[in-house]
Formats: structure tokens, C-alpha cells, sequence
């Protein structure tokens, strides 16, 4: 069953505060593998697919960001990975807020780490906790 919209928007905030930052604004914009190849090109340089881009407009420990998600990306992660969709996509969702705290993925301890945290954050998620 997806989690109500106002169920994730605690949530997310929720991670942000225990990792001791201030949610000032997130956007998320979904969209497809080919808009976020080409944004990577343009404003990264890098020529690859990924799930997920975000552009911090601030610094730690405010949260002010654009998050980009490729759903295609996601839906094919889902399908490798042989988990629901909803999974992956609030995987994908608390991987960006986890990097606008400070959680860098390039090496294997970092990634190890961010893996850590997606899964603290996604416990709480399915903890069953309360919309105040």
C-alpha cells in the first residue's frame, strides 16, 4: 500500500532533523532516463544514466534543493532488484536527502554508510510512525 503523501513528507523531514539538518524546501521532479541523462550532460558533464540528481541551493545544515528521479531508472532498479517499485522509489527519495546531509557514495565505505542510513530511514518509514 503506497505511504500517504503527508506520511512521506514527515518522514522525509523526520530524517532530515534526526541527521541534524533544517528543511527549508525540496523539490522533487520525476522524470524519465533520457531528461536526466541530458541533465547530467549539461550540468554535470557526465555521460550517464543514474536514478537520481540533486542541486543543493544552500549549505548543511539547511535543506533548500531541486531532487531529479529517473522513474524509468527506478522501475528497472525495482525489477533487478526483484522489490516492489514503491520500495526502490522511497529508497531512491531518502538517498537524496541522505547526500544534501553530507552522505557522500564514491567510495565502498561511503556507499556501505549511505546503504546504512537508506535502510535506518526506510525502517522508520515502515516503523508505523504517526502524522502529527
Amino acid at each position: 500500500m503506497p505511504a500517504h503523501p503527508e506520511k512521506l513528507y514527515t518522514w522525509i523531514e523526520e530524517v532530515i532533523n534526526r541527521e541534524g539538518g533544517q528543511l527549508r524546501q525540496l523539490s522533487y521532479i520525476f522524470c524519465s532516463d533520457q531528461y536526466l541523462h541530458q541533465i547530467n550532460l549539461e550540468y554535470l558533464d557526465h555521460d550517464t544514466y543514474t536514478d537520481i540528481i540533486t542541486f543543493p541551493y544552500t549549505e548543511i545544515p539547511i535543506i533548500h534543493s531541486d531532487i531529479f528521479i529517473s522513474v524509468e531508472r527506478v522501475r528497472e532498479n525495482a525489477d533487478t532488484l526483484k522489490i516492489p517499485f514503491e520500495q526502490e522509489l522511497h529508497r531512491v527519495i531518502i538517498h537524496g536527502v541522505l547526500h544534501l546531509c553530507g552522505y557522500p557514495d564514491k567510495s565502498e565505505a561511503e556507499a556501505r554508510k549511505m546503504r546504512s542510513k537508506e535502510d535506518e530511514a526506510l525502517a522508520l518509514l515502515n516503523s508505523g510512525f504517526s502524522v502529527d
